[in-house]
């Protein structure tokens, strides 16, 4: 693969992390209209009619690779961001927040079985330890500590875990050549349909009330065609062109760019023990995602 094709993979892979990262501001704001899996529903129903919208071609391929499709709408869409949802419920976000990054783990064990080509070095793993302690720096900040919450935690690792099969499933459709668009809004189709089953016995009540607000509406509009649509695009591509597995690592950064985000946002202070979290993950990252530590 030519170099610049490895950069603009790269890009691809910073950009929509950049963007994933600074959700939580969006999210923060409809949580005060709607419920979790409302706003999960919302984002990828516009989504979907967006990305049908840019490439309404029918999608032909045979049954075996339909099951890829499958297990990517499940795991990605449905369980991951239900699993997510529901366990922010029940232990702290920064748990959460330091669980989910255990995804790119997953995905090297996974990949190592599944992916023959994509087998990571011991610097990969040298560059996993850094990173989670920078993370956990980053989450922790102050006097607060790691509590554990079973129930909550255990699905928070099996939302990271549920990402690293996405990434796995993503990768063997790459194979198949199909436009990326076109992939992502099957994708996206499966996902909903899976999500269906469970809006009937959670907290599951729109109303068109809601969507009177221009605050509302442009931020439904950044999670839905910014953080969905687009993303999820530019995301598949990245892993089209990196693999699943140099690209997972890029989830190092999602806590930094939230770091960032809150610093300028919403006025957090910056403190020496962020700092040092910040640079230990992105030294993680660098380590990780070296060509001569990655074997593909």
């Amino acid at each position: 693969m030519k170099k610049q094709d490895q950069v603009f993979g790269h890009i691809l892979a910073m950009i929509t992390i950049i963007i994933w990262g600074t959700t939580y501001v969006s999210t923060k704001v409809l949580l005060a209209y709607f419920s979790p899996v409302e706003i999960l529903f919302i984002r990828f129903v516009i989504a979907f009619i967006l990305l049908y919208l840019m490439y309404p071609k029918p999608i032909k391929m045979e049954a075996k690779h339909q099951l890829l499709f499958v297990g990517a709408g499940i795991s990605g869409i449905t369980l991951y961001y239900l699993l997510e949802n529901i366990a922010l419920t029940m232990t702290s976000a920064s748990n959460v927040g330091i669980i989910i990054t255990i995804a790119p783990f997953f995905t090297s064990i996974l990949a190592t079985i599944f992916l023959k080509t994509e087998k990571p070095k011991i610097q990969f793993y040298i560059g996993f330890v850094a990173a989670m302690i920078g993370v956990i720096l980053i989450s922790l900040p102050g006097d607060q500590s790691i509590s554990l919450n079973p129930v909550g935690d255990f699905l928070a690792l099996l939302a990271a875990l549920a990402w690293a099969v996405y990434s796995i499933c993503i990768r063997k459709i790459s194979d198949l050549g199909f436009p990326t668009i076109q992939m992502t809004r099957h994708i996206f189709m499966y996902g909903l349909l899976f999500m269906m089953p469970f809006l009937f016995f959670m907290d599951f009540h729109i109303q068109l009330e809601d969507f009177q607000s221009v605050p509302v509406i442009a931020n439904l509009l950044f999670l839905s065609v910014g953080a969905s649509a687009i993303c999820f695009v530019t995301w598949n591509q990245a892993v089209r062109i990196l693999g699943a597995l140099k690209s997972s690592v890029y989830i190092y950064v999602v806590p930094v760019v939230t770091l960032v985000s809150s610093v300028i946002i919403l006025d957090e202070k910056l403190t020496p023990v962020l700092l040092i979290g910040a640079g230990l993950t992105l030294l993680g990252l660098w380590l990780s995602e070296s060509n001569r530590f990655i074997k593909k």
